[in-house]
């Protein structure tokens, strides 16, 4: 590690998510309304550990299997995992997360129309999933309610994989235009605090450099793969943070035949129920119609499951993610790592790879077979994941909670529950450290505010983008 420089700048964004990269959008636009003399990105820092959007190809496109890039290149650089997810953009504020509990109901959802419109003028799909199709959401709605479950119908704008990366890029190129000062493979290692003040941050580049940069304000936006850090450093400095949620699940995948139906009017169902014996809620998240299962990897090696779907290239399969809350009270508070254990243990299972069984084999209290697959209707579109046994690695609770929504969801969408129906394992949602904010998301250490998937607050592309752009807003006026 080289000597520490130090520098002097107006404000550090660690994070080139989407809540990053809205800070920085709603920090130029505020000072062009407001007719700044220098109206650019001038003093904006805007930091990540990953690479540029143009950059982050992943190898196992072309070798077939995941080769371990550190950090990895589907959730890590610029737009963060939102440039490898099928990029739904949902237009309620009843989906996201719970920031509506932070800034109002009607502020959220406002604030989507904005951060909406942000979007197109960067190149977005101006056509909205589920829109004037009331007579036959009824009728799914009918068939949830029969089966005990809600069902929650949100306009999705769908910019697809391939289209997420183009407009992405175009985002990038115009902060970089506007002066903000993009700094790639650039990690945070701390915050530099002062009289109890964050007034910096400590980074470390590439090449071992390490500078401390001072801030007027510091904004950590770190997503879902640096919950665990942020966790680590609310410990570290007594910034003020509580254990919430953590989800943990599995990624079903069946034809599209089965989903036509729900595909074609809503593309995306969100159904939430509270299945016996144990009521917790589970709920469906991330639906990709025609889409490919993928694989993400996290700090020290864990690979978790995910979707994503394009614009034009399409699968036989539609793939969605069932995942179980828990929440965790006193003595224990660690909900990251609980969910990680689980995580390494399908890994270990699998010899480094996810899992993959049959619904039906699970039913029957037996492993899945890899010739077992070949003879199936429903062909993996994850080729590289290890037929096995996903509940020798979910713990009874979650498993139990997740057989019986899906055998409710059945009712609803009958073939949901087939015998061929499949099941990867582990999904794994890491926003589970809620961290106190107060007005401008400032944290309880002053000059440092927290936003997006890692905070807590958010979840999904459409919030953390919402979060970030009212962020920019409030620099701007403070």
């Amino acid at each position: 590690m080289n000597a520490t420089a130090a520098t002097q700048t107006d404000i550090v964004i660690v994070g080139a998510g989407p809540s990053g990269i809205f800070t920085a959008l709603g920090l130029l636009e505020a000072r062009r309304v407001a007719g700044n003399a220098s109206p650019g990105g001038e003093g904006i820092v805007l930091v990540d550990a990953g690479l540029p959007v143009e950059q982050r190809n992943c190898p196992k496109e072309h070798t077939g299997q995941c080769v371990g890039c550190d950090p990895c290149r589907i959730t890590t650089g610029f737009s963060g995992a939102g440039a490898f997810s099928d990029g739904k953009l949902s237009l309620s504020a009843e989906v996201g997360g719970d920031l509506p509990e932070l800034i109002g109901f009607d502020a959220a959802q406002a604030a989507i129309e904005e951060v909406d419109g942000i979007y197109l003028s960067f190149g977005a799909d101006t056509h909205v999933e589920g829109a004037g199709v009331d007579e036959e959401v009824k009728e799914i709605r009918r068939r949830a309610i029969r089966a005990g479950l809600k069902l929650v119908d949100c306009p999705i704008r769908h910019l697809g994989t391939e289209c997420a990366q183009r407009l992405y890029r175009r985002i990038e190129s115009y902060l970089r235009e506007s002066g903000v000062d993009l700094r790639f493979r650039t990690v945070c290692r701390d915050i530099v605090e002062k009289g109890g003040s964050c007034v910096g941050v400590k980074l470390e580049n590439a090449s071992g450099d390490v500078e401390e940069v001072f801030a007027r304000r510091v904004v950590l936006a770190t997503g879902r793969r640096g919950a665990d850090w942020l966790e680590r450093l609310c410990e570290q400095h007594g910034i003020m943070h509580e254990p919430g949620v953590v989800d943990i699940g599995v990624r079903v995948e069946l034809r599209n035949e089965i989903m036509e139906r729900v595909n074609n009017v809503l593309y995306e169902s969100k159904l939430i129920g509270y299945p016996n014996p144990f009521r917790d809620k589970v709920r469906t998240f991330c639906q990709n119609p025609g889409g490919f299962v993928s694989q993400e990897n996290y700090a020290e090696g864990l690979a978790v499951v995910n979707g994503h779907s394009y614009k034009d290239r399409k699968s036989e399969n539609t793939n969605l993610a069932i995942l179980c809350s828990h929440r965790f009270t006193e003595p224990f508070d660690q909900p990251i790592a609980y969910a990680r254990k689980i995580g390494e243990l399908a890994n270990m299972l699998g010899s480094g790879h996810l899992l993959v069984q049959r619904f039906g084999d699970i039913q029957d209290g037996k492993r899945t077979w890899a010739h077992e697959l070949d003879r199936s209707n429903v062909r993996p579109t994850l080729p590289d994941a290890v037929a096995g046994d996903i509940t020798n690695a979910l713990p009874y609770r979650t498993m139990t909670s997740i057989i019986n929504f899906m055998l409710a969801v059945d009712e609803a969408i009958p073939g949901f529950a087939a015998g061929e129906t499949l099941l990867y394992a582990p999904e794994l949602k890491f926003y589970s450290n809620r961290v106190k904010l107060g007005d401008g998301f400032e944290t309880s250490m002053p000059g440092l505010h927290c936003l997006g998937d890692s905070s807590g607050w958010t979840r999904g592309l459409m919030m953390a983008s919402v979060m970030g752009h009212l962020m920019g807003k409030w620099l701007a006026e403070g």
